[in-house]
């Protein structure tokens, strides 16, 4: 499956990968054998700020608290790269991912980049 389609299929957050894929960050899944492993699997995006959301968060800074529309902007991207993720070892045909980690990093200023990686694998029945 190529990059392009992986994201189109992975950016509607309402139309998730099967849940049946089983994602864990340790390097087993407890009490089932693995039968092959087939390889790294990750998903990304980019997000940037937005002004709307700038301006709101000077407010806040200034008054102290949560900035909730950060908050719900970050969960939702990590959800994207772990839904990229899982799209691709779906199509791989793996049964679950192991070593589960998610990762970040800025791009530029102000926009930021949400890795989320592991290793698909095949589990024995």
């Amino acid at each position: 499956m190529s990059n392009d389609a992986l994201i189109r299929a992975s950016a509607d957050l309402a139309h998730r990968p099967s849940g049946s894929l089983v994602c864990v960050t340790t390097d087993v899944v407890p009490g089932r054998e693995i039968e092959r492993v087939l390889g790294l699997v990750r998903g990304n995006t980019i997000r940037t700020r937005h002004v709307g959301h700038d301006i709101t968060a000077v407010f806040k800074s200034l008054l102290g608290g949560e900035i909730s529309e950060y908050t719900k902007m970050m969960a939702e991207s990590r959800e994207q790269a772990l839904d990229r993720m899982r799209a691709e070892a779906v199509a791989l045909g793996a049964d679950a991912i192991i070593g589960v980690r998610i990762t970040t990093s800025m791009v530029m200023q102000g926009s930021s980049e949400i890795l989320a990686y592991g290793t698909a694998i095949v589990l024995r029945d």
